[in-house]
């Protein structure tokens, strides 16, 4: 898979971390969605949760969020502990749920300008609606926009109040691709300006092109961190070379391709293998291995 590279301004190592977590645990009745859970996000980052459905992203993100209990481990967001932060310290978090929280009947720009006066600190309305691409819905009613228009105004919604961490929960769900890309932009701007971001997300391409680090969840625990071209780095150490010969094709995984490359042309003395190829592990790839074959369950 190839992304386009994108400059991004540097992470503010050196401050105490947006998000702490330390052997989170939550279950349900008695299936254990999280079993000790450990994440770590820096101040000023993009950190993007990976995994399948049932892996334990929405209930990471609703226990950092203050919504859910937790049943073990220590957490603490801007420094405080979810369960018991007050009104002041969710003044700071912006939120984008999975769910729909505008009512149906004001219009995309009544919705904004409504919900403008819950915060000190509000966006210009006109800039969100640019910025998630609404300006020509502006004076529609939100009952009757598209699935994907309502997760633009949903991301606007989150991140109105200019929040110092913000969490976006699948955010670009429905969105067609000129609308994922607008999206992608905001999330930039969001960084670029000092603001934390945590987003879950299916897309490994939204990952890639986004998250400064990448946090793959599988089994209930958090197996590999890592900038997205770092995940899985001993998995990308192994080369697959390919060729086709009279009897069919032929295949070997090594870690040294340049000595089966070099045995190969040794063995043609033409100088041509027969449709030859040289491939390494992709993101897709990586994270295929990182989770195995965990699939299925409630996607929380």
């Amino acid at each position: 898979m190839t992304t386009t590279e994108v400059a991004r301004p540097p992470v503010r190592t050196g401050d105490t971390p947006a998000v702490t977590v330390r052997g989170l645990v939550k279950a349900y009745g008695g299936t254990t969605v999280l079993d000790g859970l450990d994440l770590e996000v820096r101040r000023g980052e993009c950190f993007a949760l990976l995994g399948p459905n049932g892996a334990g992203k929405t209930t990471t993100i609703e226990v950092l969020e203050g919504v859910l209990r937790r049943d073990a481990g220590e957490v603490s967001v801007l420094g405080e502990d979810p369960a018991t932060a007050g009104r002041a310290w969710r003044a700071r978090l912006g939120v984008v749920s999975q769910g729909e929280g505008a009512g149906q009947a004001l219009s995309v720009r009544e919705t904004l300008v409504h919900f403008a006066r819950y915060t000190s600190t509000p966006c210009p309305v006109d800039e969100l609606l640019a910025a998630v691409g609404l300006t020509e819905q502006a004076d529609t009613r939100v009952g009757s926009l598209s699935g994907g228009q309502r997760r633009r105004l949903a991301v606007a919604l989150g991140v109105q109040g200019r929040p110092e961490l913000v969490f976006l929960d699948e955010p670009t769900t429905g969105m067609d691709p000129v609308a994922r890309r607008q999206f992608w932009q905001l999330v930039r701007d969001l960084r670029a300006d000092g603001t934390t971001v945590l987003l879950t997300t299916h897309y490994l391409d939204e990952a890639a092109e986004l998250a400064d680090r990448v946090g793959v969840v599988a089994g209930g625990r958090l197996v590999e961190v890592a900038p997205p071209a770092e995940l899985g780095a001993a998995l990308r150490r192994e080369a697959t070379v390919r060729w086709r010969e009279p009897g069919g094709w032929r295949e070997v995984r090594t870690e040294q391709p340049a000595g089966v490359l070099r045995d190969l042309l040794a063995a043609h003395p033409c100088g041509e293998v027969p449709d030859l190829s040289v491939t390494r592990p992709g993101l897709e790839d990586v994270y295929l291995a990182l989770v195995g074959a965990t699939s299925g369950g409630d996607p929380r």
